[in-house]
């Protein structure tokens, strides 16, 4: 018998209709086994018994066929769907509920069940963390709150945080903090020095590095837009000491007024403007708080009355104080090329042209002698009464 083309091709086509027939019967009859066996499996996760799944309704089972139950994880009811793949089945869990969207997926059901509890675990342990701001004003409020109040005294935190308001959150406002580029930074600073403010734009850098900084730790940025901008250079004014003819014209002029005696302490003990409220005569020596410790422990620090300061202390028991804004302005009245805070100058130089000793000096002016200077240097009262006699001039 001699077929032709068409009776050929016509067989052929016969038998991919057998085979496709055997294969889908073959598959049918596993798929209704696996069907039989999987509502009689019980899943035990984390020491607790879970309930069975349960089937779909046969109409709705797409093809392949899938089947979709629900068991409860970490108090979440969890899908878990099987899906036959060329390779076998395929476990998946989701939970898409509560602003969580959890997956995970493995050929064995154990670990499926165990891959996915853990991300559970995990984006359940992230949602009870405080939500960090993304944006600009919202971050820094968060920053100047929870970090910057710690950080810094209380004046330099108003003083920062005043300097925010006025220069950076107009620039920056709320701006999802990815988006700031390098030149946005530039043409804050490009501002404040063509209008003549240099410390200020210095100030502004450093505190928006602090912020960006911060921004990178808490992981809502990827890097400091800083990072390329050159660093603002300004010259800042030091002290000048006044000359003794200053000093002697600064008595004088405040003679018969309770300045003079505010201007002579501070003058011969070289405290700093923000340690008057604190002095106090306490046998030869003031005590006063060394305003410029980073610590949390309060440190005073011990200035003798010296030869040049005694006269002005008789019959002073209790020293008072006008605030600094008070005296700069009496001070300023009197020699006006000066600043208040000429006095400590002028009391370091004196100090020097009397040959106090150094480790004395830095003692009386309340500066470190470094961690291990301070850790093995007790210098005793007599030591400092001695070095003090000196300032007599």
């Amino acid at each position: 018998m001699i077929l032709t083309k068409e009776d050929f091709n016509g067989l052929l086509q016969i038998q991919t209709v057998l085979q496709a027939i055997i294969r889908n019967a073959i598959m049918s009859e596993r798929e209704e086994e696996r069907e039989r066996n999987f509502d009689k499996q019980i899943y035990d996760i984390n020491g607790g018994i879970l309930n069975t799944f349960k089937k779909e309704n046969s109409e709705m089972k797409p093809t392949p066929k899938t089947y979709k139950k629900t068991i409860r994880i970490e108090g979440c009811d969890v899908h878990l769907r099987t899906r036959l793949c060329g390779r076998g089945l395929t476990f998946e869990l989701r939970y898409r509920k509560d602003g969580l969207n959890v997956n995970a997926s493995a050929t064995e059901k154990a670990a499926a069940i165990e891959k996915f509890t853990n991300k559970l675990k995990a984006a359940l342990s992230a949602r009870s963390l405080p939500l960090v701001p993304s944006t600009f004003h919202e971050f820094a409020t968060y920053y100047f709150e929870n970090f910057r109040k710690k950080q810094v005294a209380a004046k330099t935190f108003q003083q920062d945080f005043n300097r925010y308001k006025n220069h950076i959150q107009p620039h920056f406002g709320s701006i999802e903090l990815r988006k700031i580029i390098p030149m946005q930074c530039q043409e804050l600073l490009n501002k404040l020095l063509a209008d003549g403010y240099e410390r200020s734009a210095q100030d502004v850098q450093s505190l928006l590095n602090c912020i960006f900084k911060m921004a990178i730790a808490h992981n809502v940025l990827d890097r400091n837009p800083l990072a390329v901008l050159l660093p603002v250079t300004h010259e800042r004014e030091h002290g000048k000491a006044l000359t003794k003819a200053e000093e002697l014209h600064l008595l004088e002029a405040s003679a018969g007024t309770p300045c003079q005696l505010m201007f002579a302490v501070a003058l011969y003990t070289g405290l700093r403007p923000n340690e008057y409220k604190t002095a106090r005569i306490e046998g030869d020596f003031i005590i006063a708080v060394n305003s410029k410790r980073k610590t949390k422990k309060v440190e005073f620090k011990k200035i003798p009355i010296t030869p040049m300061l005694r006269p002005f202390l008789a019959d002073v028991t209790e020293l008072t104080f006008y605030i600094p804004e008070v005296m700069r302005e009496k001070f300023k009245a009197i020699l006006p090329s000066h600043k208040l805070y000429d006095l400590r100058t002028t009391f370091y130089t004196r100090c020097h042209e009397c040959g106090v000793a150094d480790v004395a000096r830095m003692e009386f002016v309340g500066h470190s002698l470094g961690k291990l200077g301070n850790a093995y240097t007790d210098l005793s009262d007599d030591f400092l009464l001695s070095e003090g006699k000196k300032l007599n001039y």
